[in-house]
């Protein structure tokens, strides 16, 4: 069995003796990988280019011009492109397409000695909150098989929490990377929104998508925000403020905070007991602390999912529209003319959630409903944003579960789509506001099943959120 590294600076320290190289990391990963390929956690692995990268980087550590990642094996979710390599988003439109060039965060990635291990799969066009939604199928949560690895990272989250990497990149539209953390016992990390590129990932929803890392340590997910985040020429929504040295800066904050939990939270008969209970437990570890905890009403709360859902369907439905059988991607063999061509390409070419989003984007934003849905899902983000925003300056965090109950049975959001999104309710305010969020480990369920708690900081207020982070995964 690989050997389990908890943190980048735990492989450095075993580089530095010489009782492990580069190579030998990767070689151990890859038989992770072979090992738990039941997991499905992979849609390619680029085995042979890993191992021909890890010498050189095994070369640049003794030469001494190593870069901040060297040692860091890592895998990206299959929306991310990198040059000369397929790149799916787990859709059947897109199958064969190769990536013509690379994304931002994955050229600054490799300019500091990263190494990608393969594409990990994800939910079709990182729609869903299960990884069930896949072309190629769902991922198994390594925890328990017959449990969904949650969504739409799935697969970069179980790649870590089986050890087939050290971490991986995922993407989060609505609590894409926190959640599946969540059901897989890891860290994940949403920045502020402008404050990582989106250039070279394939957009769902643009007004709120943003990579981030899943780890299983702040400090790994300080040092690739580090990396991946600044400005680019090539995003045009991107901050323009100075990147922060979260990982030189980071300290276990030890002075006293103001915190805010919602007390829905507690008190809906929709989250999960065992969630509610870990959610007490580190209320009163807080409190013990000496920090301020307190209860607040979220009038907005039953606001939350609707509105996402309105407004990211409606971008989905405009984004997507490029996938259409005469550009790149699937060709329906049936077509006969270039009405067949657009009708039979995305029909056979998209999966059933996919379609489902596009339909309902496309009713949103039609001439007799875009103002009394998408304009009014506007004004409520608005006022969300506005109310998270005033939260955020009497408080330093928000404190919420990352899900209101742990990793589902595969196959029970079949038989309910609806449920699935509702589940998504304490992630999504993040999203709305564009504020960061972070994902952590808060124990085990009485089967076993990983439990999260999440913070939500001030716009830009990275660094704080780290810090408090670290301190809380020391209660």
């Amino acid at each position: 069995m690989a050997k389990f590294y908890s943190s980048l600076n735990e492989i450095k320290s075993g580089l530095q003796s010489g009782s492990v190289t580069v190579e030998e990391l990767v070689k151990n990963y890859l038989s992770q990988i072979e090992l738990n390929a039941h997991l499905n956690a992979f849609n390619e692995v680029f085995a042979d280019e890993a191992l021909a990268r890890a010498v050189e980087v095994d070369h640049s550590i003794k030469q001494g011009t190593a870069g901040k990642l060297a040692g860091m094996v890592i895998a990206i979710k299959d929306n991310i492109s990198f040059k000369g390599h397929k790149l799916s988003a787990s859709s059947k439109i897109l199958e064969d397409f190769t990536a013509i060039y690379s994304s931002t965060i994955v050229e600054r990635l490799i300019a500091e000695d990263a190494i990608i291990i393969g594409r990990c799969n994800c939910d079709e066009f990182a729609m869903g909150a299960t990884n069930e939604s896949s072309y190629y199928g769902p991922v198994k949560n390594h925890a328990d098989n017959t449990r969904v690895s949650g969504g739409s990272s799935g697969g970069s989250a179980v790649a870590v929490q089986a050890n087939m990497c050290h971490a991986a990149i995922g993407t989060d539209t609505g609590g894409s990377v926190r959640q599946p953390a969540s059901f897989c016992g890891l860290i994940g990390l949403k920045p502020t929104y402008g404050r990582v590129s989106r250039h070279g990932i394939i957009a769902y929803a643009s007004s709120f998508d943003q990579a981030g890392p899943i780890t299983r340590s702040v400090e790994d997910a300080a040092l690739l925000l580090e990396v991946m985040a600044g400005a680019d020429e090539y995003d045009s929504t991107l901050s323009q403020k100075p990147v922060e040295s979260y990982s030189t800066n980071l300290q276990s904050s030890a002075a006293k905070k103001k915190i805010a939990y919602l007390q829905e939270a507690l008190s809906s008969p929709g989250v999960n007991a065992e969630i509610k209970a870990s959610l007490t437990t580190y209320i009163d570890k807080l409190r013990a602390e000496g920090h301020t905890v307190t209860p607040i009403a979220f009038e907005h709360l039953d606001y939350l999912v609707p509105a996402y859902y309105i407004l990211v369907t409606a971008e989905a439905s405009s984004n997507l529209a490029r996938y259409d059988g005469v550009h790149y991607g699937y060709r329906s063999k049936n077509a006969t003319d270039l009405v067949s061509t657009y009708k039979r390409s995305r029909s056979e070419g998209f999966g059933m959630e996919v379609k489902r989003r596009i339909m309902l984007g496309t009713f949103v934003l039609s001439a007799g409903y875009y103002d009394a849905y998408y304009a009014k899902a506007q004004k409520v983000r608005r006022i969300i944003r506005e109310k998270t925003e005033q939260i955020l300056q009497e408080y330093d965090f928000i404190l919420v579960p990352s899900a209101p109950e742990p990793a589902s049975a595969i196959g029970k959001s079949d038989k309910d789509p609806v449920v699935g999104y509702l589940a998504d309710i304490f992630t999504v305010q993040a999203s709305l506001a564009g504020v960061p969020a972070i994902s952590l480990p808060a124990g085990n369920n009485a089967d076993g099943l990983p439990l999260g708690l999440q913070l939500l900081a001030k716009h830009f207020e990275e660094q704080e959120l780290l810090n408090f982070a670290k301190y809380f995964l020391q209660l």
